[in-house]
């Protein structure tokens, strides 16, 4: 700095020239890389929520449709799936659909259930390529199933694939500007539109549910290209302009001098500490079980560095408690409906 301040004095003094104006370049690198976080993490919640939309709005097809041996797949114009009682006036499958619903949703209720004990000691690289590996097998798995148990199997790993992503990559946002919560929420959404229209729309237009599923396999690797390529690195990420602005506006609930946190930094919190935050989370937790939607508007995170890693993990079990209960539920509600004549 001394240095660059020297030469521009000697600039300004000899001949009466100017001072050479700061290039702007650092500026612009910055906002470059505001807008790759942006996009990359709106991406993200596109892609990791894509498949479980996709195998929820595919339920009807995976528990109604049988397959022919060979190749190809179609759903079977033959007779129609016997229900539990001919005379309801429901339309009624021999399995529930909420069988779907649960092996979309209980996986990732177990994986939000056991992230905060030990999910931090692995990178976040592998846990990425795990989850676009897990989502990738589902779409195959169910596209070339030919029976209910073996794409059951295919919406399990949808749900793995959404569940370790979901809990990746709210934890990797602790490590960015604030902004990227709202770009990720927003991806998410578009992925319960997009996912369901993306399914009808083929289906209708003439493809085969089969063909459908195949052809959302760009869905894995548009993913793993967001986080492995889009993404700018964590330790990057410039403290200054808005962000400095924005802290010195803010006044975080736990004041604390402790460095500025990494990622992976909350595996130095003790069992004591987690029960500490987990239990002041509850105040979120719990009506986010009823309100599923609140998720991203408290995920901001106000623990400002040690906290939010592992907090941002732990809240996020609330909207898929919220599902699985209603899935328990809507087992014995259909067996009961079905018999109603």
């Amino acid at each position: 700095m001394g240095g660059c301040a020297g030469s521009r004095r000697r600039l300004s003094d000899s001949e009466g020239e100017e001072t050479v104006p700061e290039p702007r370049l650092p500026l612009l690198d910055h906002q470059g890389a505001h807008w790759k976080n942006a996009v990359g993490f709106w991406l993200l919640g596109l892609c990791n929520n894509f498949s479980y939309v996709v195998m929820l709005s595919a339920a009807h097809d995976i528990l109604s449709h049988e397959r022919t041996s060979g190749n190809q797949s179609h759903v079977d114009p033959g007779p129609a799936p016997i229900p539990h009682n001919s005379s309801s006036r429901f339309d009624c499958n021999s399995v529930s659909t909420a069988a779907v619903l649960l092996a979309d949703i209980l996986p990732t209720l177990v994986i939000k259930l056991l992230a905060p004990l030990g999910l931090h000691l692995l990178p976040y690289s592998p846990r990425v390529l795990v989850s676009g590996i897990c989502a990738a097998g589902s779409f195959v798995l169910v596209a070339f199933s030919h029976s209910v148990g073996t794409s059951l199997g295919g919406v399990v790993l949808a749900s793995i694939s959404s569940g370790l992503g979901e809990v990746t990559f709210l934890s990797l946002t602790a490590f960015y500007p604030r902004a990227v919560i709202s770009w990720w929420s927003s991806g998410t959404g578009g992925a319960g539109l997009l996912g369901a229209l993306s399914y009808l729309g083929l289906t209708q237009a003439g493809l085969s549910p089969q063909q459908t599923l195949l052809s959302m396999l760009g869905i894995p690797a548009l993913l793993l290209a967001s986080y492995f390529l889009l993404l700018t690195s964590p330790e990057a990420q410039d403290p200054g302009g808005e962000e400095e602005a924005e802290s010195s506006a803010r006044q975080p609930l736990i004041r604390t001098e402790a460095p500025e946190s990494k990622p992976g930094s909350s595996s130095s919190l003790s069992l004591r500490e987690r029960w500490t935050v987990f239990k002041g989370l509850l105040w979120y937790i719990v009506p986010l079980v009823v309100v599923y939607f609140a998720e991203y508007f408290i995920n901001q995170g106000l623990t400002s560095d040690e906290h939010r890693e592992f907090a941002m993990a732990t809240t996020c079990i609330s909207d898929t408690l919220g599902i699985s209960l209603s899935g328990l539920l809507a087992l014995p509600l259909h067996d009961f409906l079905c018999q109603l004549s």
